[in-house]
């Protein structure tokens, strides 16, 4: 597979496809998160934010997105 061959992640429940080469950061950023108010299940574990910039996104893999909403 090219290294910008489309992937299929699936998000939140849904298959979505993605470029391939993407740093867990970088898709979501791609998806339209801003990374410091998510918090991510990757593939079943929490990934600490710090390693976001390091994990690759590869075909199949699974991602729960949650926003982190601030209130008072």
């Amino acid at each position: 597979m090219s290294a910008d061959a489309p992937l299929q992640v699936q998000i939140n429940g849904e298959r979505r496809p993605c470029a391939a080469g993407l740093t867990l950061e970088a898709l979501l950023v791609e998806l339209g998160y801003r990374p410091q108010l998510v918090v991510v299940e990757f593939n079943g574990a929490i990934v600490p934010r710090r390693l976001w910039n390091e994990q690759p996104v590869r075909d199949g893999d699974s991602l729960e997105v949650v926003t982190i909403v601030g209130g008072g």
